[in-house]
């Protein structure tokens, strides 16, 4: 593979790591007319196009209300899709709630084998999509920290500024903020499950999904038939505590222990990235490495299991005196994080659904010495006391036994929702649920991506059956060859870089070069 392709493959990685595709709503564009009213479904045939099949589908917009604890609160709209099952006669339709909270409702592409019995519906996410969207740049200028460190404290207030300046133009120009809660977009689904003509719906759900899901069968249960969560979030876990991201990555060292190439790198990964962290070059040549971004981009890298061996990389060769692919990571996260939300919405769900002001959030997130801690966490939570939101009811904040036949799915290595949470926390309450955990698997983006096959059997037989089949998962080893590594990417930037300067240099010698010619022909001819 030459240079030139390596390297536009290494920046489309890099800036998809993790899964962080900011998803784009479809559809035309969704607003309210001066008839709207509060449950009114626009809606008109359309045909969609995934997997090289073209589906007959419909699209359309609902409206609802912004706050509905608010009589006189202003309508917005959200866009809506119904993608119509290849079955005659399909069973109940399933309801599908993306990750976020920051990110749109409207990007899943359902697999063929689950359209083959269900009709497939997505609506926005209210402040993400459709009329209403919380577009925060306050914050993602701030995002990217002062003084070389983005979890400092300098950062921290910067940031926490922002964020109180963005919400204070949300207010200004009319924004209820105490509407963007999970309980009015569970008031969403249930509106658009009522306008469709729906009895019962099946859910499936991922990551902050599942906790809408959770939410949802607390609201409204006789409304749903089956609950399929994948990469299970509980109550009180969108705050990552350091002491189980450490524990995680002592997972991942005994599995590089247990290989024969990974342990020929390092008698102890876990150590490597902890005394890495400890002393962190400032700078790789002329990149400056910010800290706290490279543990921010580590921590996220660490979501999946193809993207983790790439972190794993870099660490050991920061170890062996290359800095090269830290300097990478910390460039990488100004291209990645600013955008990677819609802040606004992100900040209202977030924080009405977790934030405790009692809690003092940069004491009990700061870990020195730790192994990588919880940066994200620090970044995010360690800012939050200045956005104004309404926390949700205390029932809505704590797990509800349910007889809702559910199904949970977790991966050993999920850094973003730990299995043991799923386990300890939510599987006790369900009279008719079950847990399966995959080895080896990470994030959301890992059911998608490995072991398609048995995906397909897991949820096929669960919703059929309400009894999930697992038995095509085989144990999949974790793999630390890395897809591409940070360290090439750096000399091949810098190279190109360097390529590019020389050559932007001759340039203009060129031209000055032929301009003095000029003046002297011409001072020649006079």
């Amino acid at each position: 593979m030459n240079e030139k392709i390596f390297l536009i493959i290494a920046l489309i990685i890099v800036l998809a790591a993790a899964g962080w595709l900011i998803l784009r709503p479809r559809g035309s564009k969704v607003e309210v007319t001066a008839e709207s009213q509060s449950g009114d479904l626009m809606i008109e045939p359309c045909e969609i196009k995934m997997n090289g099949t073209r589906y007959k589908a419909d699209c359309g917009t609902l409206v609802v209300a912004e706050n509905r604890n608010n009589a006189t609160s202003r309508l917005i709209a959200l866009p809506i899709t119904r993608i119509h099952s290849s079955a005659e006669n399909p069973a109940e339709p399933i309801f599908h709630f993306a990750g976020g909270p920051g990110q749109s409702n409207m990007g899943f592409k359902p697999p063929d084998w689950l359209l083959a019995n269900h009709d497939i519906v997505l609506v926005g996410y209210r402040g993400v999509d459709g009329s209403s969207k919380l577009n925060c740049p306050e914050v993602s200028a701030a995002i990217t920290g002062v003084g070389g460190d983005v979890l400092s404290s300098d950062s921290l207030d910067n940031l926490s500024i922002a964020m109180s300046a963005c919400s204070k133009r949300f207010i200004a120009e009319g924004v209820d903020l105490n509407g963007y809660t999970i309980p009015e977009v569970v008031e969403d689904m249930e509106a658009a499950r009522k306008a469709l003509g729906y009895k019962q719906i099946n859910l499936l759900s991922e990551s902050y999904g599942t906790r809408v899901a959770q939410i949802y069968a607390i609201m409204h249960s006789d409304s749903l038939k089956r609950s399929a969560m994948i990469a299970v979030n509980p109550p009180g876990h969108f705050v990552w505590k350091p002491e189980i991201v450490d524990e995680q990555v002592k997972y991942y060292a005994e599995l590089c222990r247990q290989d024969t190439k990974c342990n020929k790198s390092t008698s102890d990964l876990a150590t490597t990235i902890r005394d890495v962290n400890l002393s962190m070059a400032k700078r790789w040549l002329f990149l400056p490495i910010d800290p706290g971004k490279v543990k921010v981009v580590a921590f996220s890298l660490l979501f999946h299991r193809n993207t983790a061996p790439i972190i794993f990389d870099a660490y050991l060769s920061a170890e062996a005196g290359d800095s090269s692919g830290l300097a990478i990571m910390s460039l990488a996260y100004d291209f990645i994080i600013p955008n990677m939300m819609t802040w606004g919405e992100f900040l209202a769900i977030g924080y009405s659904s977790d934030f405790d002001p009692s809690f003092n959030y940069r004491g009990e997130v700061t870990t020195p010495g730790a192994i990588l801690g919880s940066p994200m966490s620090l970044l995010l939570w360690g800012s939050a006391a200045n956005f104004p939101v309404a926390v949700i009811p205390e029932e809505y904040r704590h797990v509800h036994p349910t007889d809702i036949e559910t199904l949970l799915v977790s991966g050993s290595i999920d850094f973003a929702t730990p299995a043991e949470f799923a386990e300890t926390e939510l599987l006790p309450s369900l009279r008719n649920g079950q847990h399966i955990v995959i080895s080896e698997q990470g994030h959301t983006n890992d059911f998608w991506s490995f072991q398609h096959a048995a995906a397909e059997r897991l949820l096929t037989s669960f919703y059929t059956t309400g009894k999930a089949d697992d038995s095509l998962y085989t144990h999949l080893s974790m793999d630390f060859k890395p897809v591409m590594r940070f360290p090439v990417l750096a000399k091949i930037l810098t190279f190109t870089g360097l390529l590019l300067f020389v050559g932007l240099g001759l340039l203009i010698n060129h031209f000055i070069r032929r301009h003095k010619a000029a003046r002297v022909s011409r001072s020649r001819e006079n």
